[in-house]
Protein backbone atom coordinates (compact mmCIF):
# COMPACT_ATOMS: atom_id res chain seq x y z
CA UNK A 1 0.00 0.00 0.00
CA UNK A 2 1.32 3.45 -0.90
CA UNK A 3 2.31 5.67 2.03
CA UNK A 4 1.05 9.23 2.38
CA UNK A 5 2.97 10.41 5.44
CA UNK A 6 6.73 9.80 5.25
CA UNK A 7 8.70 9.84 8.48
CA UNK A 8 12.36 9.50 9.41
CA UNK A 9 13.17 6.68 11.83
CA UNK A 10 16.93 6.27 11.56
CA UNK A 11 19.96 8.53 11.15
CA UNK A 12 23.53 7.54 10.35
CA UNK A 13 26.22 10.22 10.09
CA UNK A 14 29.96 10.19 9.56
CA UNK A 15 31.31 13.72 9.46
CA UNK A 16 34.45 15.62 10.34
CA UNK A 17 32.92 16.97 13.56
CA UNK A 18 31.06 13.88 14.72
CA UNK A 19 30.30 10.25 13.97
CA UNK A 20 26.86 8.94 14.85
CA UNK A 21 23.57 10.81 15.21
CA UNK A 22 24.09 12.01 18.78
CA UNK A 23 27.75 13.05 18.47
CA UNK A 24 27.06 14.94 15.26
CA UNK A 25 23.97 16.67 16.66
CA UNK A 26 25.84 17.73 19.79
CA UNK A 27 28.76 19.10 17.77
CA UNK A 28 26.44 21.09 15.51
CA UNK A 29 24.50 22.50 18.48
CA UNK A 30 27.69 23.43 20.33
CA UNK A 31 29.32 25.04 17.31
CA UNK A 32 32.18 22.54 17.05
CA UNK A 33 34.06 22.78 13.77
CA UNK A 34 35.52 19.77 11.96
CA UNK A 35 37.64 21.93 9.65
CA UNK A 36 41.34 21.27 10.24
CA UNK A 37 44.65 21.12 8.33
CA UNK A 38 44.52 18.60 5.47
CA UNK A 39 46.39 15.33 6.09
CA UNK A 40 45.30 13.22 3.08
CA UNK A 41 47.84 14.90 0.79
CA UNK A 42 50.65 17.47 0.94
CA UNK A 43 49.33 21.04 0.71
CA UNK A 44 52.68 22.87 0.60
CA UNK A 45 52.11 23.91 -3.03
CA UNK A 46 48.66 25.42 -2.38
CA UNK A 47 47.30 28.41 -0.50
CA UNK A 48 44.25 26.40 0.61
CA UNK A 49 45.33 24.04 3.38
CA UNK A 50 42.24 23.08 5.41
CA UNK A 51 39.16 20.91 4.93
CA UNK A 52 36.42 19.10 6.80
CA UNK A 53 38.32 15.81 6.59
CA UNK A 54 37.02 12.76 8.50
CA UNK A 55 40.14 11.99 10.52
CA UNK A 56 41.05 8.48 11.65
CA UNK A 57 38.13 6.95 9.76
CA UNK A 58 38.12 3.18 10.31
CA UNK A 59 35.32 1.38 8.44
CA UNK A 60 36.16 -1.90 10.20
CA UNK A 61 34.63 -0.39 13.32
CA UNK A 62 31.24 -0.49 11.58
CA UNK A 63 31.53 -3.18 8.92
CA UNK A 64 34.18 -5.63 10.03
CA UNK A 65 37.23 -6.43 7.89
CA UNK A 66 35.65 -8.67 5.27
CA UNK A 67 35.23 -7.20 1.79
CA UNK A 68 36.70 -3.78 2.51
CA UNK A 69 39.97 -4.07 0.61
CA UNK A 70 38.56 -3.23 -2.82
CA UNK A 71 36.10 -0.52 -1.73
CA UNK A 72 37.00 3.15 -2.24
CA UNK A 73 36.64 5.83 0.44
CA UNK A 74 33.23 7.10 -0.70
CA UNK A 75 31.81 3.58 -0.58
CA UNK A 76 33.31 2.93 2.84
CA UNK A 77 31.85 6.17 4.18
CA UNK A 78 28.42 5.49 2.66
CA UNK A 79 28.23 1.87 3.78
CA UNK A 80 29.38 2.73 7.31
CA UNK A 81 26.75 5.48 7.58
CA UNK A 82 24.11 3.03 6.30
CA UNK A 83 25.07 0.60 9.07
CA UNK A 84 24.67 3.37 11.66
CA UNK A 85 21.27 4.30 10.20
CA UNK A 86 20.00 0.71 10.22
CA UNK A 87 21.15 0.26 13.81
CA UNK A 88 19.60 3.56 14.88
CA UNK A 89 16.29 2.58 13.27
CA UNK A 90 16.47 -0.89 14.85
CA UNK A 91 15.75 -2.23 11.38
CA UNK A 92 16.58 -5.87 10.75
CA UNK A 93 16.87 -6.74 7.06
CA UNK A 94 15.57 -10.26 6.47
CA UNK A 95 14.48 -12.50 3.61
CA UNK A 96 10.91 -11.49 4.45
CA UNK A 97 11.37 -7.71 4.11
CA UNK A 98 14.48 -7.21 1.95
CA UNK A 99 12.47 -6.62 -1.24
CA UNK A 100 10.43 -3.92 0.47
CA UNK A 101 13.52 -1.81 1.23
CA UNK A 102 15.20 0.49 -1.30
CA UNK A 103 18.37 2.58 -1.47
CA UNK A 104 18.94 5.97 -3.10
CA UNK A 105 22.21 7.81 -2.64
CA UNK A 106 23.30 11.27 -3.68
CA UNK A 107 26.89 11.17 -4.91
CA UNK A 108 28.51 13.07 -7.76
CA UNK A 109 32.29 13.21 -7.29
CA UNK A 110 32.61 9.94 -5.40
CA UNK A 111 34.30 8.04 -8.20
CA UNK A 112 36.74 10.76 -9.33
CA UNK A 113 39.75 9.44 -7.42
CA UNK A 114 38.96 5.84 -8.39
CA UNK A 115 38.73 6.77 -12.07
CA UNK A 116 42.05 8.62 -11.86
CA UNK A 117 43.81 5.75 -10.08
CA UNK A 118 42.39 3.11 -12.43
CA UNK A 119 43.26 5.07 -15.58
CA UNK A 120 46.74 5.85 -14.27
CA UNK A 121 47.45 2.13 -13.89
CA UNK A 122 46.03 1.47 -17.36
CA UNK A 123 48.23 4.15 -18.92
CA UNK A 124 51.30 3.02 -17.01
CA UNK A 125 51.08 -0.77 -17.44
CA UNK A 126 48.49 -1.15 -20.18
CA UNK A 127 44.77 -1.97 -19.93
CA UNK A 128 45.44 -5.71 -19.82
CA UNK A 129 47.16 -5.35 -16.46
CA UNK A 130 44.69 -3.33 -14.42
CA UNK A 131 43.12 -5.00 -11.41
CA UNK A 132 39.49 -5.73 -12.37
CA UNK A 133 38.51 -5.75 -8.69
CA UNK A 134 38.91 -1.97 -8.64
CA UNK A 135 36.86 -1.33 -11.79
CA UNK A 136 33.55 -1.18 -9.89
CA UNK A 137 34.78 1.88 -7.98
CA UNK A 138 34.97 3.87 -11.21
CA UNK A 139 31.18 3.66 -11.63
CA UNK A 140 29.19 6.37 -9.86
CA UNK A 141 26.48 3.99 -8.62
CA UNK A 142 28.95 1.70 -6.87
CA UNK A 143 28.45 3.12 -3.31
CA UNK A 144 24.66 2.69 -3.48
CA UNK A 145 25.04 -0.79 -4.92
CA UNK A 146 27.49 -1.80 -2.21
CA UNK A 147 25.02 -0.70 0.48
CA UNK A 148 22.44 -3.09 -0.97
CA UNK A 149 25.01 -5.89 -1.36
CA UNK A 150 26.36 -5.48 2.17
CA UNK A 151 22.96 -5.52 3.88
CA UNK A 152 21.04 -7.80 1.47
CA UNK A 153 18.66 -5.02 0.42
CA UNK A 154 16.82 -6.05 -2.76
CA UNK A 155 14.40 -3.22 -3.42
CA UNK A 156 15.06 -0.30 -5.77
CA UNK A 157 18.64 0.98 -5.97
CA UNK A 158 19.35 4.43 -7.42
CA UNK A 159 22.04 7.08 -7.49
CA UNK A 160 21.37 10.81 -7.84
CA UNK A 161 24.24 12.90 -9.23
CA UNK A 162 22.95 16.45 -9.17
CA UNK A 163 25.95 17.95 -7.42
CA UNK A 164 25.36 20.28 -4.47
CA UNK A 165 21.67 19.30 -4.28
CA UNK A 166 22.09 15.53 -4.66
CA UNK A 167 21.53 14.66 -0.98
CA UNK A 168 18.19 16.47 -0.84
CA UNK A 169 17.23 15.18 -4.30
CA UNK A 170 17.89 11.62 -3.07
CA UNK A 171 15.51 12.19 -0.17
CA UNK A 172 12.88 13.61 -2.52
CA UNK A 173 13.27 10.62 -4.83
CA UNK A 174 12.88 8.20 -1.92
CA UNK A 175 9.72 9.96 -0.77
CA UNK A 176 8.23 9.62 -4.25
CA UNK A 177 9.07 5.90 -4.36
CA UNK A 178 7.47 5.31 -0.96
CA UNK A 179 4.36 7.29 -1.87
CA UNK A 180 4.09 5.33 -5.12
CA UNK A 181 4.11 2.07 -3.17
CA UNK A 182 7.35 0.81 -4.74
CA UNK A 183 8.86 0.19 -1.31
CA UNK A 184 7.90 0.37 2.35
CA UNK A 185 11.25 1.60 3.64
CA UNK A 186 14.14 3.47 2.02
CA UNK A 187 17.71 4.28 2.95
CA UNK A 188 18.42 7.71 1.46
CA UNK A 189 21.11 10.34 1.78
CA UNK A 190 24.44 11.39 0.38
CA UNK A 191 28.15 10.56 0.46
CA UNK A 192 31.25 12.28 -0.87
CA UNK A 193 34.93 11.72 -0.17
CA UNK A 194 37.66 14.36 -0.03
CA UNK A 195 40.71 13.75 -2.20
CA UNK A 196 43.42 15.61 -4.11
CA UNK A 197 41.59 15.31 -7.42
CA UNK A 198 38.39 17.05 -6.27
CA UNK A 199 40.42 19.56 -4.27
CA UNK A 200 42.34 20.54 -7.41
CA UNK A 201 39.13 20.85 -9.42
CA UNK A 202 37.78 23.44 -7.00
CA UNK A 203 41.18 25.03 -6.37
CA UNK A 204 42.09 25.63 -10.01
CA UNK A 205 38.58 26.94 -10.68
CA UNK A 206 39.25 29.65 -8.10
CA UNK A 207 36.39 28.52 -5.85
CA UNK A 208 38.29 27.81 -2.63
CA UNK A 209 38.92 30.16 0.28
CA UNK A 210 42.44 31.37 0.97
CA UNK A 211 43.27 32.82 -2.43
CA UNK A 212 45.82 35.63 -2.74
CA UNK A 213 46.38 36.05 0.97
CA UNK A 214 42.68 36.14 1.88
CA UNK A 215 41.69 34.36 5.10
CA UNK A 216 41.03 30.65 4.68
CA UNK A 217 37.84 30.42 6.67
CA UNK A 218 34.33 29.12 6.08
CA UNK A 219 32.21 32.12 7.03
CA UNK A 220 28.88 31.96 5.15
CA UNK A 221 27.11 35.30 4.55
CA UNK A 222 29.97 37.16 6.28
CA UNK A 223 31.50 40.15 4.49
CA UNK A 224 34.95 38.50 4.72
CA UNK A 225 33.96 35.38 2.79
CA UNK A 226 36.17 34.65 -0.19
CA UNK A 227 35.46 31.05 -1.16
CA UNK A 228 34.55 27.53 -0.15
CA UNK A 229 36.27 25.21 2.32
CA UNK A 230 35.65 21.62 1.22
CA UNK A 231 34.53 18.76 3.44
CA UNK A 232 33.62 15.10 3.22
CA UNK A 233 30.86 13.10 4.85
CA UNK A 234 28.20 10.45 4.57
CA UNK A 235 24.68 10.85 5.93
CA UNK A 236 22.04 8.15 5.48
CA UNK A 237 18.48 8.36 6.77
CA UNK A 238 15.86 5.65 7.11
CA UNK A 239 12.56 6.78 5.61
CA UNK A 240 9.29 4.89 5.82
CA UNK A 241 5.58 5.34 5.69
CA UNK A 242 3.91 6.20 8.98
CA UNK A 243 2.01 2.90 9.12
CA UNK A 244 5.24 0.95 8.72
CA UNK A 245 6.95 2.98 11.45
CA UNK A 246 4.06 2.51 13.88
CA UNK A 247 3.90 -1.20 13.11
CA UNK A 248 7.61 -1.52 13.92
CA UNK A 249 7.20 0.69 17.03
CA UNK A 250 10.06 2.74 15.65
CA UNK A 251 11.22 6.05 17.10
CA UNK A 252 10.03 8.86 14.80
CA UNK A 253 12.42 11.82 14.53
CA UNK A 254 10.49 13.93 12.07
CA UNK A 255 8.38 14.05 8.95
CA UNK A 256 9.32 14.99 5.39
CA UNK A 257 6.49 17.30 4.47
CA UNK A 258 7.66 19.11 1.33
CA UNK A 259 10.21 19.04 -1.48
CA UNK A 260 10.88 21.49 -4.29
CA UNK A 261 13.47 22.02 -6.96
CA UNK A 262 14.38 24.72 -9.42
CA UNK A 263 16.81 25.50 -12.20
CA UNK A 264 17.26 28.99 -13.60
CA UNK A 265 20.02 31.19 -14.97
CA UNK A 266 19.77 33.25 -11.80
CA UNK A 267 20.72 31.73 -8.45
CA UNK A 268 18.12 33.69 -6.53
CA UNK A 269 15.37 32.72 -8.99
CA UNK A 270 16.34 29.05 -8.84
CA UNK A 271 16.33 28.94 -5.05
CA UNK A 272 13.11 30.93 -4.90
CA UNK A 273 11.35 28.30 -6.99
CA UNK A 274 12.79 25.47 -4.90
CA UNK A 275 11.72 27.06 -1.60
CA UNK A 276 8.25 27.94 -2.86
CA UNK A 277 7.82 24.41 -4.17
CA UNK A 278 8.84 22.80 -0.88
CA UNK A 279 6.71 25.12 1.26
CA UNK A 280 3.74 24.68 -1.08
CA UNK A 281 3.95 20.89 -1.06
CA UNK A 282 4.17 20.98 2.74
CA UNK A 283 0.81 22.80 2.77
CA UNK A 284 2.09 25.60 4.99
CA UNK A 285 2.93 29.28 4.66
CA UNK A 286 6.41 30.81 4.68
CA UNK A 287 5.60 32.28 8.09
CA UNK A 288 5.26 28.72 9.47
CA UNK A 289 8.97 28.04 8.88
CA UNK A 290 10.85 28.53 12.15
CA UNK A 291 14.40 27.87 10.99
CA UNK A 292 16.23 27.81 7.64
CA UNK A 293 19.22 25.51 7.20
CA UNK A 294 20.92 27.56 4.51
CA UNK A 295 22.93 26.40 1.52
CA UNK A 296 25.43 29.18 2.23
CA UNK A 297 28.98 27.87 1.79
CA UNK A 298 31.02 31.09 1.99
CA UNK A 299 30.85 31.69 -1.76
CA UNK A 300 30.60 35.38 -2.62
CA UNK A 301 27.88 35.06 -5.29
CA UNK A 302 25.91 32.11 -3.97
CA UNK A 303 25.47 33.42 -0.43
CA UNK A 304 24.22 36.76 -1.73
CA UNK A 305 21.83 35.03 -4.14
CA UNK A 306 20.41 32.86 -1.35
CA UNK A 307 19.90 35.84 0.95
CA UNK A 308 18.09 37.63 -1.87
CA UNK A 309 15.87 34.59 -2.52
CA UNK A 310 14.99 34.19 1.17
CA UNK A 311 14.04 37.87 1.42
CA UNK A 312 11.86 37.51 -1.69
CA UNK A 313 10.06 34.34 -0.51
CA UNK A 314 9.59 35.38 3.12
CA UNK A 315 8.99 39.10 2.44
CA UNK A 316 7.98 40.83 5.68
CA UNK A 317 8.68 37.63 7.66
CA UNK A 318 12.31 37.35 6.46
CA UNK A 319 13.70 39.02 9.57
CA UNK A 320 11.67 36.76 11.87
CA UNK A 321 12.85 33.36 10.64
CA UNK A 322 16.17 32.12 12.05
CA UNK A 323 18.91 31.27 9.54
CA UNK A 324 22.28 29.53 9.80
CA UNK A 325 24.62 27.38 7.72
CA UNK A 326 26.23 24.29 9.25
CA UNK A 327 28.86 24.44 6.48
CA UNK A 328 30.71 26.92 8.69
CA UNK A 329 31.52 23.79 10.76
CA UNK A 330 31.52 20.93 8.23
CA UNK A 331 32.75 22.63 5.08
CA UNK A 332 31.05 22.13 1.73
CA UNK A 333 30.44 18.37 1.53
CA UNK A 334 28.89 18.67 -1.93
CA UNK A 335 26.44 15.79 -2.58
CA UNK A 336 26.40 14.85 1.12
CA UNK A 337 25.57 18.36 2.36
CA UNK A 338 21.78 18.20 2.00
CA UNK A 339 21.55 14.92 3.90
CA UNK A 340 23.87 16.33 6.60
CA UNK A 341 21.64 19.39 6.88
CA UNK A 342 18.64 17.09 7.27
CA UNK A 343 20.33 15.20 10.11
CA UNK A 344 21.16 18.53 11.76
CA UNK A 345 17.57 19.72 11.27
CA UNK A 346 16.23 16.66 13.07
CA UNK A 347 18.56 17.47 15.96
CA UNK A 348 17.28 21.05 15.99
CA UNK A 349 13.68 19.83 16.16
CA UNK A 350 14.52 17.37 18.93
CA UNK A 351 16.39 19.94 21.05
CA UNK A 352 14.17 22.86 20.01
CA UNK A 353 17.36 24.80 19.34
CA UNK A 354 18.51 26.44 16.11
CA UNK A 355 22.17 25.55 15.49
CA UNK A 356 24.68 28.37 15.22
CA UNK A 357 26.67 29.65 12.27
CA UNK A 358 30.21 30.07 13.54
CA UNK A 359 32.87 32.47 12.19
CA UNK A 360 30.28 35.18 11.55
CA UNK A 361 31.71 38.61 12.45
CA UNK A 362 31.04 41.22 9.75
CA UNK A 363 27.67 42.10 8.26
CA UNK A 364 27.41 42.05 4.48
CA UNK A 365 24.67 44.51 3.43
CA UNK A 366 23.81 42.14 0.53
CA UNK A 367 23.05 39.33 3.00
CA UNK A 368 20.74 40.84 5.59
CA UNK A 369 18.96 38.00 7.41
CA UNK A 370 18.21 36.94 10.99
CA UNK A 371 21.27 34.74 11.59
CA UNK A 372 21.92 32.49 14.56
CA UNK A 373 25.42 33.76 15.26
CA UNK A 374 28.10 31.66 16.97
CA UNK A 375 25.81 30.23 19.66
CA UNK A 376 22.71 28.00 19.37
CA UNK A 377 19.37 29.66 20.09
CA UNK A 378 16.54 28.03 22.01
CA UNK A 379 13.23 28.48 20.17
CA UNK A 380 10.11 26.73 18.97
CA UNK A 381 10.91 24.64 15.90
CA UNK A 382 8.04 22.88 14.15
CA UNK A 383 9.21 23.31 10.55
CA UNK A 384 12.71 23.53 9.10
CA UNK A 385 13.44 24.61 5.52
CA UNK A 386 16.61 23.06 4.10
CA UNK A 387 18.22 24.78 1.11
CA UNK A 388 20.79 23.32 -1.27
CA UNK A 389 22.29 25.09 -4.26
CA UNK A 390 25.46 25.27 -6.29
CA UNK A 391 27.35 27.41 -8.74
CA UNK A 392 25.44 25.77 -11.62
CA UNK A 393 22.20 27.22 -10.15
CA UNK A 394 20.42 23.92 -9.72
CA UNK A 395 18.63 24.21 -6.37
CA UNK A 396 16.52 21.96 -4.17
CA UNK A 397 14.72 22.56 -0.88
CA UNK A 398 13.14 20.30 1.71
CA UNK A 399 10.74 20.95 4.57
CA UNK A 400 11.25 18.77 7.65
CA UNK A 401 8.49 18.97 10.26
CA UNK A 402 8.09 17.91 13.85
CA UNK A 403 6.06 14.72 14.02
CA UNK A 404 2.80 15.13 15.89
CA UNK A 405 0.53 12.19 16.54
Amino acid sequence: MAAKVIVITGVGVICSNGTGKDAFSSAITEGVSGIKPITIFDTSAYTAKTAGEVANFDPQQFLGAKGLRTLDRTTRLATSAAKLALDDARLEVSEENCRDIGVVLGSTLGSVKSVCDFDKDALKDGPRYVNPAFFANTVINSPASQISIKFNIRGFNSTISTGFSAGVDALGYAVDMLRAGRAKIALAGGAEEFCLETFLGFYKSGLLAGRAGSPEISCPFDRRRNGVVLGEAAAILVLEGLDSALERKAAIYGRISGYGTGFAPSGSRSLRRAMQGAIGEAGIQAADINYISAAGNSSLEQDAAEAEAINEVFAQDAQNVLVSSIKSMTGECYSASGALQTAAALGAIDKQMAPPMINYAQLDPACRLNYVVNKAKSCKIDNVLINTAGCGWASSSLVISKFKR
